[in-house]
């Protein structure tokens, strides 16, 4: 399956050269990722407390 993945990476020219990790170039674009890892925490952190509520109540 790694093998779809990696065509579909090539297709939208979303492929890193070798010895890339991956990891913004600029400021902005870091401070963008980073906000972004911290909105889905924060967001899986509601659902995950959303989900267990509902578990109690149910």
């Amino acid at each position: 399956m790694a093998g779809m993945a990696e065509k579909d990476a090539d297709a939208a020219g979303g492929a890193l050269a070798a010895g890339e990790t991956g990891k913004p170039r600029d400021p902005r674009a870091e401070r963008l990722a980073a906000q972004l890892r911290a909105n889905l925490k924060r967001r899986k952190e509601q659902a995950k407390a959303r989900a267990s509520g509902e578990d109690e109540a149910g």
